[in-house]
């Protein structure tokens, strides 16, 4: 399955769930509409404790990404609306940035699980 992740800073939430999705098999990209400046380190020490690379990973905005590349778009939360692309999920993750690092643990394994939920 081709998905592509959107939230607003494209650090914590979205980054997690696309090193998620691809160590599962499928194709997967993330992007913000607000991009940060970098993935959140906790992010990174989440995939790296479950194996998945971050290596090449970055904030990218919507605006480099078209829907009609993907099965589907998934909105992680935040209210995030994106007027020129549709949303076909909205999971409404809160978001972890800036939180402890069970946070962002809870929130992979939160993304882990509906990504299984995809997959029946």
């Amino acid at each position: 399955m081709r998905l592509l992740f959107v939230c607003v800073g494209n650090s914590c939430r979205s980054q997690m769930a696309e090193g998620i999705a691809r160590s599962m098999g499928h194709t997967a990209d993330s992007a913000g509409t607000h991009p940060a400046g970098a993935i959140a380190s906790n992010a990174v020490r989440v995939l790296s404790a479950r194996g998945i690379s971050s290596e090449g990973m970055k904030p990218k905005s919507v605006d480099a990404f078209s829907a009609d590349d993907y099965d589907m778009v998934i909105s992680m939360g935040c209210g995030v609306h994106c007027p020129l692309m549709r949303i076909d999920q909205d999971w409404e993750l809160e978001d972890p940035v800036g939180q402890a690092l069970h946070v962002y643990e809870s929130t992979a394994d939160e993304i882990e699980r509906r990504l299984r939920l995809l997959e029946e």
